[in-house]
Formats: structure tokens, C-alpha cells, sequence
């Protein structure tokens, strides 16, 4: 490579990076943008040779059964589903506001994956997102990884319909989202779809209450806070 060729790459890599200081000044970060193509090939570079060739190998020992799979939703509901949804989608309040974006499970980008590299993410989560690490330290027969990664597979493969049906049933339970009624006890919890398919904020579970929740609820917060016995929420 000639002399001159090396000057003018170098100087556009100095250009590049001016741009992207200027830019950075001018408009700050926030983790509400989305990734550019640079950092997000780098991210999965680096997540790709995090994971050791050893851990890329591995089979999964489980075979997908609706028992095993009931286990696997169960525990997907309780870890995984307030970041990338019932649907893995990613389409969440939370997943939407990591930086970078929480990934589409369904996707080819995941699919394709091997059941090793799978298991390794879940178990030892990826440094500097939003995923966490859900392994038992020098535990491997106490989690639940293996399963987890059956459901995650049955995921790419669900239809619209049964993404529906799946919301219907697949609710997850936030403390924040959570509305108490007359009696102390859960009234709705956070669900992120409804029946079907659109974004909800609440699904009411006590069809005592529910008439009066529906009142309730059209109240101006300030005049529902002030409701003697009224929900607390």
C-alpha cells in the first residue's frame, strides 16, 4: 500500500471520528437511539468471541416436550419477559430503552445461533447491555438454561395467531404495574398485549371489581389517589 493511500485513510478515520465528536456534542447520548451499524457490528463481534468454543459445541441435552416447554414459559414469565416480551419481540417499555436494544428473539440474528452460544448468553449474560447472567455459580445442574433454550427455539416458529394466543395467557406480573384493590389484593397486573395482540397497559383479574375499576380509572389520578377504599393505583 503506497504512502500517499495510508495519509488519505488515516485521514479520513480523523475525519469520521471529528464527525462523530461533533456530533455527540451537539446532540449527547441517550438510550432512547438506536445503535449505528459500527457499534452494532462490533457489539455481536464481541459477543460472538466472548463465548468459547467449547460452550458453542454443546448440544442440548432436553428435548422439547409440553411439560418441559410449561417449565420453560414459567421461567421465561418470571426473567426474561419484562425485557424482551411474551412474544420475545423486544417491543417493551424496558427492552426499547436499553442501549443497545434488546434483541428480537424470533429473528434469524438469534435462531441462528447454535444451542451452546444460547445457553452460554443466558447463563452468563452479556457485559455492558442489559442482559444479566442467570447462573448458580459452580452449579451446573441448577438452572434451567437448557429449557429456557427449547422455548426461545419455539418462539422463531410461532404463527400470528398463536402469538395472540400466547399473549392471552402469558401475562407479566411488574410490582409497578401492580393495582391493589378494596381488600389489599391484586387487582390487574402489567400485561404488555392484550387478546388481541395490541399493547395494554393493565388486565383486570377480580371480575368483581372490574366494573369499578373501569370507573375508576377514568378519574384524574390526583381525584383516584383521593378515593377513600378506592384502588391504589
Amino acid at each position: 500500500m503506497s504512502s500517499r493511500r495510508v495519509v488519505t485513510l488515516v485521514a479520513l478515520a480523523l475525519l469520521a471520528a471529528a464527525l462523530y465528536g461533533v456530533r455527540l456534542l451537539w446532540h449527547g447520548l441517550s438510550t432512547a437511539d438506536e445503535p449505528t451499524y459500527l457499534e452494532t457490528v462490533a457489539a455481536r463481534t464481541t459477543r460472538h468471541l466472548a463465548i468459547p468454543h467449547q460452550a458453542r459445541a454443546e448440544k442440548n441435552p432436553l428435548t422439547s416436550t409440553p411439560d418441559v416447554l410449561k417449565e420453560a414459559s414459567d421461567d421465561y414469565q418470571a426473567k426474561c419477559a419484562v425485557c424482551h416480551g411474551v412474544d420475545g419481540s423486544g417491543m417493551t417499555a424496558v427492552g426499547r430503552n436499553l442501549y443497545p436494544k434488546v434483541p428480537d428473539l424470533r429473528a434469524p440474528l438469534t435462531q441462528d445461533l447454535t444451542d451452546g452460544e444460547i445457553r452460554y448468553i443466558i447463563r452468563n449474560g452479556v457485559r455492558l447491555t442489559g442482559m444479566p447472567g442467570w447462573a448458580h455459580p459452580h452449579d451446573e445442574q441448577s438452572d434451567d438454561s437448557w429449557k429456557l433454550v427449547l422455548f426461545i427455539r419455539s418462539l422463531g416458529g410461532l404463527t400470528p395467531a398463536e402469538r395472540v394466543q400466547q399473549a392471552q395467557f402469558f401475562q407479566v406480573k411488574q410490582t409497578a404495574g401492580t393495582c391493589l384493590g378494596f381488600g389489599g389484593e391484586a387487582l390487574v397486573e402489567a400485561a404488555p398485549f392484550g387478546a388481541d395482540g395490541t399493547e395494554r397497559a393493565y388486565q383486570p383479574h377480580i371480575a368483581d371489581d372490574v366494573d369499578q375499576f373501569a370507573v375508576h380509572r377514568r378519574r384524574p389520578r390526583s381525584e383516584r389517589l383521593m378515593t377513600p377504599g378506592a384502588f391504589l393505583c
